[in-house]
């Protein structure tokens, strides 16, 4: 477009901007041309003018040049909506949507926007969504608009307000109708009502708004002059800063219990096996790592042969890890730990070489880099309040998967004539081995379901972390403490030690850090192991007693 069509749009942007009467209402065609300008306020007075045509298209374009997809055309200025497909862009009309074939980068050149103008934009286009039919848009309409925080939305929010029927919906307007009100009017009396209206809002951006507010200068002078404003501005931000608080606890909470149901999984199969055998597995976190590697092979099957059935693959993937580690802890019982019985430190040393030499393994076969684990749709998302407070679906479910895996075992232990043999070998072994029962088939099986369990933790944990040949390491040190702590073999206990040290780190973190966190937790066990040597439960048995 030649310059002087150019600086034609933005005259006639101009006004109408600055005047609102739909005889000066600009041509759309122009109003996209003059977002090719060269100044930043020039572009936002243009997308201003072209929100006010209420056009059909007006959303697309502005969207486009959010998004840094609005291009001109360095021959002749024209511009373009542009998406770039390998080499080339792939053009379209931003009048009518049309596909106008491709070209390649040189030829064009993109419309750059800054920060001022990119909230400008976010506010626009959420204003011009506010009347929309769909209560989901003008509820994200309504949160544009309040980051935004643009004054000249404020007559459409009222509009808004008017007619609006949805409570939540409702709500998000008028807590962005009240920020503008305390942001930007000239009326103490209006901006001490939005203050306090704002004060019912549980909310961090709420909170940071007003903590804005009422900052002082470098005199320790208000920036806010008004006395009577800055009152209420500060109740206001004490009152949201206590609400969110309480909220932190709860927020806490939930990822101590997220974290203590995560050592759950990874500490209970080395519950059994510790327990039972009175081996110390340095290969316990190689089990979880199995397990891990176990899901991606069955998701890697899933996505060639089966994509449409991709949320059905942790229902296979988590017996086929059972089933997996299973049988590798079956297989290093019988080819080492076996001949090692009564060596605690020996077993130490062997499975800390059998640790490495199936983390090498792994390296060779699938290589060091992490490996691609997905999210089924029914894992994916979270539950996120108002007040910030987030839970991740993944979590919770890994929550209730951990709750069930040791219902699973409590079942076993007790219920069955495996989980009777193993109890008696545990509380007396020269006892048991009297009565006939095999306790070398008992100790084989008890290490495999241990070891089977492990998988299952890799399971869910590949839903959370990295799937690596270190993702083991990272949960073994903490598996130990969560054994001793809750005591040695006993379920309940290993129940009460993780959710106990997860939620205790979780509270500590917010205040010494994640790594001295750790190491108090590490310095109460060893202190309390000194009052309580066999930990919270401590198994019964003559075996045991001595």
């Amino acid at each position: 477009m030649p310059k002087f069509k150019l600086h034609l749009a933005l005259i006639v942007t101009t006004f109408a901007v600055l005047f609102s009467s739909p005889a000066l209402a600009i041509d759309f065609a122009d109003g996209v041309q003059a977002l090719n300008a060269k100044s930043y306020s020039d572009k936002g007075r243009a997308a201003e003018a072209l929100a006010a045509t209420g056009h059909e298209r007006t959303v697309t374009v502005l969207t486009a040049l959010l998004n840094s997809e609005l291009f001109y055309q360095k021959s002749d200025g024209e511009v373009f909506i542009a998406k770039k497909s390998g080499k080339v862009y792939i053009l379209s009309s931003p009048l009518t949507g049309a596909d106008l074939g491709e070209t390649k980068k040189n030829a064009l050149k993109k419309i750059r926007i800054n920060n001022k103008l990119r909230g400008k934009l976010k506010g626009l286009l959420g204003g011009l969504t506010l009347m929309s039919a769909d209560a989901d848009q003008r509820f994200s309409a309504a949160d544009k608009v309040f980051k935004a925080s643009d004054p000249a939305m404020l007559g459409l929010l009222e509009r808004a307000l008017s007619r609006e029927e949805n409570e939540d919906v409702k709500s998000r307007l008028t807590r962005a109708h009240a920020a503008i009100v305390l942001e930007h009017s000239k009326d103490s009396s209006a901006r001490i009502a939005a203050a306090k209206t704002l004060a019912n809002f549980t909310n961090p951006d709420v909170a940071s708004l007003l903590g804005k507010l009422s900052f002082l200068d470098d005199n320790g002078h208000p920036i806010e002059k008004d006395a009577a404003v800055f009152a209420a501005i500060k109740d206001a931000h004490k009152t949201v800063e206590s609400q969110l608080s309480k909220w932190a606890v709860l927020g806490n909470l939930f990822q101590g219990v997220s974290l203590g149901s995560v050592l759950l999984l990874a500490a209970v199969g080395l519950a059994i096996t510790f327990g039972v055998m009175g081996v110390i597995n340095m290969a316990h976190g190689e089990m979880v790592m199995i397990g891990a590697y176990t899901t991606f092979i069955v998701q890697d099957l899933f996505r060639s042969h089966f994509p449409e059935a991709f949320d059905w693959s942790l229902a296979v993937a988590v017996p086929a890890a059972f089933l997996v580690t299973g049988a590798v802890g079956i297989a290093i019982e019988r080819g080492v730990i076996r001949f090692l019985y009564g060596r605690p430190l020996e077993t130490l040393l062997a499975t800390w070489g059998v640790s490495l030499v199936l983390q090498q393994m792994v390296r060779s076969i699938f290589g060091p880099t992490n490996q691609e684990v997905g999210n089924p749709s029914w894992m994916s998302g979270a539950i996120e309040t108002s007040t910030g407070l987030v839970l991740t679906y993944n979590r919770i479910w890994i929550i209730v998967f951990s709750l069930a895996v040791l219902a699973m075992l409590a079942v076993i232990a007790k219920k069955t004539m495996f989980g009777l043999q193993m109890r008696a070998v545990t509380q007396n072994r020269a006892m048991a081995s009297s009565m006939g029962i095999r306790s070398g088939w008992v100790d084989a099986l008890t290490f495999g379901l241990g070891s089977g369990v492990a998988g299952m933790a890799g399971v869910a944990l590949s839903q959370i972390d990295n799937v690596s040949p270190n993702l083991g390491q990272a949960y073994i040190i903490d598996s130990f403490m969560v054994v001793v702590f809750g005591g040695v073999g006993n379920l309940w206990g290993t129940l009460v030690g993780a959710f106990s040290l997860g939620i205790l780190n979780k509270f500590m973190e917010p205040y010494a850090g994640a790594v001295l966190a750790k190491i108090f937790i590490l310095v109460g066990i060893i202190l309390f192991i000194q009052k309580r040597p066999r930990g919270l439960f401590a198994l019964k048995g003559r075996a045991v007693e001595n």
